[in-house]
Parts: C-alpha cells; structure tokens; sequence
C-alpha cells in the first residue's frame, strides 16, 4: 500500500512533504544498517553513566536535520545531540532521536530506531518511527490515524490486566527512585503475562500502538524519546499520560502509553508505588 494514500494533511509540509520525509528515513536508515556492528570502540563517547553516543548518531542527526531543513526551510529542532534544552513555541519543529537505542546498536542488537515528529502551533502533527533492520516504518497525523508500512493500526482491545503483555525501561542513570520501580515490577510480574524491556522507548509506543504490547510506562525518558511514539500511539487509539494522569508526559519525564483499560489499570498501580504525596 501507498504510504501517503490516506494523507489528507500537509501543512506546514509542502506539497509530497510527507513522502520525502519517508525517504529521509530510509536513506538514514540505510547508512545505519551499513555501520550496524562494526563501529569501534574508539568511535564511541560516554554522556555519562550508561549514555552512549557514536559517530553514527551524530552523523544520522546531521543528516536528518539537513534533510529536514531542505523540506521545511522555516523549522527549528530539538534533539538529544542538538538544542536539547530548547523551548516549543509556535514555530514548526522537528523533534528528533536520529538513533533511538543506541547501546542495542553497538551491541549488535536490531532492536533501534529513528524517531521525528513534526510540533506545530501547540501540537504534535506528525510522528515518524522507522525500524531500519525490521524494516518497518510507522507514522501518524494528527486527526488521520496510526500506520505501520502503509496500514492503519489500533491499540488492543485487551482489557483485563491478567491477560495484558506489558513493556517498560529500567533506569539506566537516575537511579533515585529503583526501590518504587523495582516494587512496581514485582507486582506487574505476578499480575499480567509479563514485561518486556526493548531498549528503545520509540519502539515500546509504537509496539503498543500495534498492539503487540497492551501498554507502557517509564521514567527519565526525554520529548525525543517521545514525541513521534506517542503520537502514533494516540492515533491508533490508545491513552498517553504522565504518572498523574496529565498531560505533561514530553518534558515530564514519566509516561503512561496504553489501550484504554490498561492505561487505567497501570495508572491505578503506578500511583500506589510512585505517589507524591
């Protein structure tokens, strides 16, 4: 199927906007897959405990910003590597991970991705997630619904816990809060048919989004980890929140991305371990 069949927006995109933002993907995508497991240990630098960064991050972002730019001359960006502390306004801006997943990448793992949304006047418009080695690339517009290769996607229908499949990450820098996390994932154990940790937030949502997940949550996770995913998410028509059930799940720090009925359910026991009273 056409992956711009059912596109019916394109604003602030120019004209076939959409498909060229596609094919960005797949060419950045590519020059991954060519790095993929042979990157050397001198090429990689450590943020800090537990972030890596490579020249395959750095390139896939300048590549992806100078792409996005020839598209859509008039906007911004905000990334991991570029402008992280900067604040959305009302221009277009490009919200990017140019390699979501980067420790499963150098070690070999197909398990990553390229993340990009598109914020525009105060909303999330576009959301991108390609999958390079799962070829599998998933998109959302706002108002239009979630796409996977060209197919619209929904949210499970799934809504009793004890038959839920559920995905989340482990803190991996802040590790303030483990005791509540590891409290959470006990209980979670016994309750659902499992948890699974995939290492890559981009692909957690949109897994949900499919419904191959019933839901997700996670701490410490920043917009451009994000920003796409959960749009997606919202357009196949699940629920995405941070721990209070507010909206504040771009630059808060926690998210709560599920159907309807596990995001409840999750809600419900994410209070019990994580209040702030």
């Amino acid at each position: 199927m056409n992956n711009s069949a059912k596109i019916l927006w394109n604003k602030p995109l120019p004209p076939h906007g959409h498909e060229d933002v596609l094919t960005l993907l797949r060419e950045v995508g590519e020059f991954q897959r060519l790095h993929w497991n042979s990157v050397s240990a001198e090429s990689i630098s450590d943020k800090g405990v537990n972030q890596l960064v490579s020249f395959v991050d750095q390139s896939s972002e300048l590549q992806l910003m100078e792409g996005l730019q020839r598209i859509l001359p008039e906007s911004v960006f905000i990334g991991e590597e570029h402008n992280a502390n900067a604040i959305l306004g009302d221009e277009p801006t490009w919200i990017i991970d140019p390699l979501d997943g980067t420790t499963n990448y150098l070690h070999g793992l197909p398990i990553f991705s390229i993340s990009v949304a598109l914020w525009y006047q105060g909303a999330l418009e576009l959301g991108y997630v390609y999958c390079p080695v799962l070829n599998e690339m998933y998109f959302g517009i706002r108002g239009q619904g979630a796409f996977k290769n060209g197919s619209n996607i929904q949210v499970s229908a799934v809504s009793e816990s004890k038959n839920s499949l559920l995905a989340t990450g482990f803190p991996y820098y802040e590790f303030s809060k483990t005791p509540q996390y590891l409290s959470l994932l006990n209980e979670l154990m016994r309750g659902t048919h499992g948890l699974r940790r995939m290492g890559s937030a981009a692909i957690d949502l949109v897994y949900t989004a499919e419904g191959r997940f019933d839901g997700f949550y996670e701490l410490g996770l920043a917009p451009w980890d994000v920003a796409a995913g959960a749009l997606i998410l919202l357009e196949a028509g699940g629920v995405v929140s941070d721990f209070e059930s507010g909206d504040d799940y771009l630059f808060g720090q926690e998210i709560i991305a599920a159907n309807p009925s596990i995001h409840r359910y999750l809600k419900d026991r994410i209070s019990h371990h994580f209040s702030k009273n």
